[in-house]
């Protein structure tokens, strides 16, 4: 997008102009299905290690343990409430694509390429995140099962 601004002495006005380039959808790539098939995963992950420390609370009353399951818990909530805003923007980005692409026959605002770039680092990111999380959740895992 580019910006033009004019500013006259003596009236003050300004004009702006908004151009807006499209690209072939394609350019869009088909990422979100990724992304979005990767969310799932990660819910269903944290489903099951909230199963698993439920496991270790019920079995473990030392001070030690229960430090471990708070932090794990509130971990478990973060990263529920993370993916489920990551899922809902990939879902309004496949839903802007798909009616841009449909107003301008299969092109869309070039716009969209760098929102999609800016979900790719964003399920990276995550993606580390939850690794990250599963090793430290194992590892506790292996001290108190």
């Amino acid at each position: 997008m580019t910006f033009i601004i004019n500013e006259c002495v003596g009236e003050f006005y300004i004009w702006l102009k908004l151009y807006m380039s499209y690209v072939n959808i394609l350019r869009a790539g088909t990422d979100h299905t990724i992304w979005a098939k990767g969310v799932e995963f990660y819910r269903d992950e944290l489903e099951l290690m909230t199963k698993r420390l439920l496991e270790v609370s019920s079995k473990n009353t030392s001070v030690e343990a229960n430090k471990g399951v708070e932090h794990f818990q509130n971990q478990f909530i973060i990263q529920q409430k993370n993916l489920s805003d990551l899922k809902h923007q990939v879902n309004n980005y496949v839903k802007g694509l798909s009616n841009d692409a449909k107003n301008h026959s299969g092109h869309v605002d070039a716009i969209f390429i760098t929102q999609g770039d800016g979900l790719r680092q964003r399920y990276e990111h995550l993606e580390q995140i939850m690794n990250s999380l599963r090793h430290e959740f194992n590892d506790y895992l292996s001290k108190w099962m």
